[in-house]
């Protein structure tokens, strides 16, 4: 579908165009078009594939989507992949973004992604003398707003963790503790390769030998950059945070274990001692002594019970009951 498909001169928004006069529009050169796609068929993108002479590798890579993020050079065009990541109702809400970059073309492909970029196209319009630097301007744009959708999600994590080591250390709550901090580390480990090969892919758009599209846009990158570099370091000490919580809640859960362990081998070393001296009155030889004894029996009584209570009264003493 497309979303909107605009002409741009010096800067300016000049009118809204058809597929059919872009050719048209991109022989003045003080001129480029942006168009916006979301979830096109391969019917309806075939139509730009031929317009703006796209490299078939990187239409592949936009059409099957599931891309890692990237920046690659086709000749004098670039080809950018972003993963989006959004909350929506706790939940992440991952999509991909596709955009080929011409001297005089933008194409953006949004596909499964719920939250759109018309505020992106809003804010270019709003600063015409950056826009005027053409098509790298818009894809900075784009990267920029993608970055800044990762910062609610790196505190949201944060928040949720903070939740969590507060409730380690409570009884009963290592399962659930446990259980939330292996989802919570699943969700840092898709917000991490959303943002550190994109981290990678914009380095070389800010040193080195920089695409001819982007070599007056390095300083805009190079904020972007700044802003993967601060996301990537969060991302990595949420995840160092959560394998420590971890650890500790292994440790809480081996320690209440051990408890009951103390626990049951206590009781077990009282009941082994009444078993032993009931094993040993129970054994009816002739020859004993105290057979014929009449207190023979609460004598008996008497002992196992002064013999369990001591033991208890130890064991008790050492915290094990």
């Amino acid at each position: 579908m497309i979303v909107n498909c605009v002409a741009y001169e010096h800067g300016h928004r000049q009118r809204d165009i058809r597929v059919e006069d872009i050719a048209e529009a991109m022989q003045n050169p003080d001129c480029f078009v942006w168009v916006a796609l979301h979830d096109p068929d391969p019917e309806e993108f075939k139509r730009f594939e031929e317009v703006f002479d796209l490299h078939e590798l990187a239409v592949e890579d936009a059409l099957h989507g599931q891309q890692r993020p990237k920046i690659e050079e086709y000749g004098q065009a670039l080809f950018a992949i972003m993963r989006p990541i959004t909350l929506v109702n706790g939940e992440f809400d991952q999509g991909e973004v596709a955009v080929f970059l011409g001297e005089r073309y933008v194409l953006s492909v949004r596909q499964h992604a719920s939250q759109g970029f018309l505020g992106v196209r809003e804010r270019c319009e709003r600063e015409p003398q950056l826009l005027q630097q053409g098509p790298a301007f818009v894809l900075y744009a784009l990267l920029d707003a993608v970055v800044d959708r990762y910062f609610p999600v790196v505190e949201a994590l944060e928040t949720e963790l903070e939740e969590i080591e507060d409730q380690i250390f409570i009884r009963g709550t290592a399962r659930s503790s446990l259980e939330r901090l292996y989802q919570l580390k699943r969700r840092t480990m898709l917000l991490k390769h959303a943002v550190t090969p994109l981290a990678e892919a914009t380095a070389h758009l800010v040193g080195g030998r920089v695409p001819a599209l982007c070599l007056n846009t390095r300083e805009y990158f190079r904020d972007v950059y700044d802003h993967l570099h601060r996301i990537e370091a969060g991302v990595d000490n949420i995840r160092e945070t959560i394998i420590t919580a971890i650890q500790v809640n292994l440790s809480m859960v081996a320690i209440d274990e051990s408890e009951v362990h103390k626990r049951l081998a206590a009781w077990a070393a009282i009941f082994a001692m009444a078993t032993i001296l009931a094993g040993i009155w129970g054994m009816n030889f002739e020859h004993m002594p105290e057979l014929d004894w009449r207190l023979g029996y609460p004598i008996a009584l008497s002992i196992m019970g002064v013999a369990c209570g001591t033991l208890y009264w130890r064991f008790r003493r050492a915290g094990w009951l």
